[in-house]
Protein backbone atom coordinates (compact mmCIF):
# COMPACT_ATOMS: atom_id res chain seq x y z
CA UNK A 1 0.00 0.00 0.00
CA UNK A 2 2.73 2.22 0.88
CA UNK A 3 4.54 1.72 -2.60
CA UNK A 4 1.20 2.43 -4.71
CA UNK A 5 0.90 5.85 -2.45
CA UNK A 6 4.84 6.72 -2.99
CA UNK A 7 3.91 6.32 -6.85
CA UNK A 8 1.02 7.88 -6.85
CA UNK A 9 2.47 10.90 -5.07
CA UNK A 10 5.55 10.48 -8.19
CA UNK A 11 3.11 10.76 -10.62
CA UNK A 12 0.95 13.60 -9.57
CA UNK A 13 4.51 15.57 -8.65
CA UNK A 14 5.91 14.44 -12.20
CA UNK A 15 2.69 16.21 -13.84
CA UNK A 16 2.52 19.22 -12.15
CA UNK A 17 6.23 20.00 -13.08
CA UNK A 18 5.57 19.14 -16.53
CA UNK A 19 2.34 21.81 -16.50
CA UNK A 20 4.59 24.23 -15.16
CA UNK A 21 7.48 23.57 -17.01
CA UNK A 22 6.60 22.82 -20.79
CA UNK A 23 4.20 25.34 -22.74
CA UNK A 24 0.43 23.74 -23.73
CA UNK A 25 -0.34 23.28 -26.93
CA UNK A 26 -2.15 27.15 -26.77
CA UNK A 27 -0.27 29.70 -28.71
CA UNK A 28 0.22 33.28 -27.04
CA UNK A 29 2.69 34.46 -24.43
CA UNK A 30 -0.40 34.84 -21.45
CA UNK A 31 -0.76 31.54 -22.15
CA UNK A 32 2.47 29.77 -21.72
CA UNK A 33 3.86 28.44 -18.56
CA UNK A 34 5.15 30.94 -16.18
CA UNK A 35 8.28 29.41 -16.06
CA UNK A 36 8.89 29.75 -19.96
CA UNK A 37 7.83 33.08 -20.15
CA UNK A 38 10.79 34.82 -22.50
CA UNK A 39 9.41 38.40 -22.88
CA UNK A 40 9.57 40.80 -20.62
CA UNK A 41 6.37 41.93 -19.11
CA UNK A 42 5.02 45.36 -19.55
CA UNK A 43 3.74 46.80 -16.12
CA UNK A 44 1.44 49.61 -16.46
CA UNK A 45 0.04 52.31 -14.18
CA UNK A 46 -2.94 55.01 -15.08
CA UNK A 47 -1.84 58.35 -13.17
CA UNK A 48 -4.44 61.59 -13.09
CA UNK A 49 -1.94 64.21 -12.70
CA UNK A 50 -3.11 67.58 -10.72
CA UNK A 51 -1.61 69.39 -13.90
CA UNK A 52 -0.91 68.38 -17.52
CA UNK A 53 2.64 68.31 -16.31
CA UNK A 54 3.71 64.40 -18.17
CA UNK A 55 3.97 64.76 -21.99
CA UNK A 56 6.13 62.09 -24.03
CA UNK A 57 8.55 64.55 -24.23
CA UNK A 58 8.49 65.35 -20.48
CA UNK A 59 11.28 64.10 -18.65
CA UNK A 60 10.39 61.05 -16.65
CA UNK A 61 9.24 61.41 -12.41
CA UNK A 62 12.23 60.64 -10.24
CA UNK A 63 11.64 56.82 -9.60
CA UNK A 64 11.20 56.22 -12.94
CA UNK A 65 14.28 58.26 -13.90
CA UNK A 66 16.42 56.21 -11.84
CA UNK A 67 15.38 52.67 -13.07
CA UNK A 68 17.83 54.31 -15.99
CA UNK A 69 18.44 52.45 -18.94
CA UNK A 70 17.61 49.32 -17.51
CA UNK A 71 13.80 49.53 -18.80
CA UNK A 72 12.02 51.01 -21.60
CA UNK A 73 8.83 53.03 -20.95
CA UNK A 74 5.73 54.59 -23.11
CA UNK A 75 3.72 57.73 -21.47
CA UNK A 76 0.37 57.38 -23.57
CA UNK A 77 -3.01 58.76 -22.90
CA UNK A 78 -5.28 56.60 -21.36
CA UNK A 79 -8.26 55.39 -23.07
CA UNK A 80 -11.63 58.24 -22.85
CA UNK A 81 -9.49 60.66 -21.97
CA UNK A 82 -9.22 59.48 -17.83
CA UNK A 83 -5.59 60.20 -17.46
CA UNK A 84 -2.25 59.23 -18.51
CA UNK A 85 -0.97 55.47 -18.60
CA UNK A 86 2.29 54.90 -17.56
CA UNK A 87 3.96 51.51 -19.10
CA UNK A 88 7.29 50.53 -17.66
CA UNK A 89 9.18 46.94 -19.13
CA UNK A 90 12.35 45.16 -18.62
CA UNK A 91 14.62 45.97 -21.74
CA UNK A 92 16.08 42.15 -21.28
CA UNK A 93 13.44 39.86 -19.83
CA UNK A 94 15.27 36.47 -20.79
CA UNK A 95 16.71 35.41 -17.26
CA UNK A 96 16.50 32.29 -15.68
CA UNK A 97 13.74 30.79 -13.63
CA UNK A 98 16.13 29.98 -11.06
CA UNK A 99 18.05 33.05 -10.77
CA UNK A 100 14.85 35.05 -10.64
CA UNK A 101 12.93 33.47 -7.86
CA UNK A 102 15.99 33.90 -5.64
CA UNK A 103 16.21 37.06 -6.61
CA UNK A 104 12.77 37.55 -5.94
CA UNK A 105 13.15 36.25 -2.28
CA UNK A 106 16.04 38.19 -1.58
CA UNK A 107 14.14 41.22 -2.65
CA UNK A 108 16.32 42.24 -5.67
CA UNK A 109 14.05 41.66 -8.23
CA UNK A 110 14.04 44.32 -11.10
CA UNK A 111 10.62 43.72 -11.55
CA UNK A 112 9.67 44.91 -7.82
CA UNK A 113 11.84 47.75 -8.17
CA UNK A 114 9.54 48.63 -11.43
CA UNK A 115 6.63 48.46 -9.34
CA UNK A 116 7.64 50.24 -6.66
CA UNK A 117 9.12 52.94 -8.96
CA UNK A 118 5.57 53.06 -10.63
CA UNK A 119 3.81 53.56 -6.98
CA UNK A 120 5.76 56.21 -6.52
CA UNK A 121 5.74 58.36 -9.20
CA UNK A 122 2.15 57.53 -9.67
CA UNK A 123 1.94 58.88 -5.56
CA UNK A 124 4.18 62.00 -6.84
CA UNK A 125 1.90 63.19 -10.05
CA UNK A 126 -0.71 63.07 -8.20
CA UNK A 127 -0.15 64.17 -4.64
CA UNK A 128 3.43 65.46 -4.95
CA UNK A 129 4.81 63.62 -2.42
CA UNK A 130 4.90 59.85 -1.50
CA UNK A 131 3.15 58.31 1.35
CA UNK A 132 4.70 56.18 3.62
CA UNK A 133 3.60 54.08 6.49
CA UNK A 134 4.21 55.69 10.09
CA UNK A 135 7.84 55.60 10.37
CA UNK A 136 8.75 55.26 13.46
CA UNK A 137 5.92 52.99 14.24
CA UNK A 138 3.14 54.20 17.13
CA UNK A 139 4.08 50.97 18.77
CA UNK A 140 7.13 48.90 20.45
CA UNK A 141 7.68 45.82 17.76
CA UNK A 142 6.73 42.78 19.56
CA UNK A 143 6.44 39.00 18.85
CA UNK A 144 2.79 39.66 17.93
CA UNK A 145 2.97 43.16 15.42
CA UNK A 146 6.15 41.62 13.75
CA UNK A 147 4.41 39.47 11.08
CA UNK A 148 2.43 43.08 10.18
CA UNK A 149 5.87 44.70 9.66
CA UNK A 150 7.32 42.12 7.93
CA UNK A 151 4.33 42.13 5.50
CA UNK A 152 4.49 46.69 5.03
CA UNK A 153 7.74 46.30 3.59
CA UNK A 154 7.01 43.57 1.52
CA UNK A 155 4.04 45.18 0.48
CA UNK A 156 6.17 48.16 -0.76
CA UNK A 157 8.12 45.99 -2.76
CA UNK A 158 5.47 43.69 -4.67
CA UNK A 159 2.19 46.26 -4.51
CA UNK A 160 0.32 43.92 -2.34
CA UNK A 161 -0.02 42.30 0.98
Amino acid sequence: MRALVKVGIIVVGGLALRRLLLPSGRQGPWQRAPLMRREPRWHVVTVNPARDELTPDSPLPEPLAGLGDAVDVQIRRAPADRGIELAVRLRDGARLPVTAGARRLAGRDPNQAIRAALREAKQLLETGEVLHPDSPPTTQTTAVNKALQMATRQGRREGRL
